[in-house]
């Protein structure tokens, strides 16, 4: 699918916050027409990964600060819930996290930048779909690429080793049979990942504009 492509190029780092994503070019891409194109855009704005400005087309999405840090709250939400209330994992189930995990640390080892972001964001949709819940896997897909899109814009310093070692501790404590340590863990991870965005940069950007533009030239 069209979305499922933009999505993993987003979780990648492929597309950046405020690209341009032109419906004659991807039907090109695609080989789809551009009424199949202007659909699966339609449901990516839906989902919160695209907008699309009047005369302009479709564009990746910027969040401002407040709706970077509900997005965070929201997953935050979500997950550290999502952990609270699940059901005893399985060997299986354990197994599947600890395979995600190694190929997280078989990118990192490897450089190879695009496959660890999609791997690190998609860790938590892997993480809700284990657990057996397919609503939040797919709320968490939109949630995680919001997130990668929101680490591009604000340029996030979250080191990527230090994202796969918090994974790997939050499986353990679910191996452990430890559900409200793993729902701790996973609430510090989310904290540490919101802490290395740089709002602090963009904020001191506008300040200095709005005072560059308010004060003309002397007289």
């Amino acid at each position: 699918m069209i979305e499922d492509r933009i999505i993993y190029a987003a979780l990648a780092g492929y597309i950046k916050p405020g690209e341009r994503l032109g419906e004659k070019e991807m039907s090109e891409i695609f080989d789809v027409s551009r009424t199949l194109v202007r659909e699966a855009m339609i449901r990516l704005q839906a989902r919160g990964i695209v907008e699309v400005l009047p005369r302009r087309g479709w564009f990746v999405i910027e969040p401002t600060i407040e709706e970077a840090r509900q997005t965070i709250n929201a997953r935050r939400a979500l997950e550290v819930g999502m952990l609270v209330t699940a059901d005893k994992i399985s060997s299986e189930q354990i197994a599947i996290l600890r395979q995600h995990v190694m190929a997280e640390e078989e990118a990192l080892a490897a450089d190879d930048r695009a496959r660890r972001s999609y791997l690190l964001g998609h860790f938590h949709v892997c993480l809700a779909e284990t657990v057996g819940n397919a609503v939040l896997g797919s709320l968490l897909q939109d949630l995680t690429t919001r997130t990668v899109l929101i680490a591009a814009l604000y340029q996030s310093t979250h080191d990527a080793h230090e994202s796969c070692t918090e994974h790997a501790e939050i499986i353990n404590a679910l191996e452990m049979g430890d559900p409200d340590e793993a729902a701790r863990l996973m609430d510090v991870h989310l904290r540490h990942v919101e802490k290395a965005l740089n709002y602090r940069d963009i904020t001191e950007r506008v300040k200095n504009l709005r005072h560059a533009l308010r004060n003309g030239p002397s007289s």
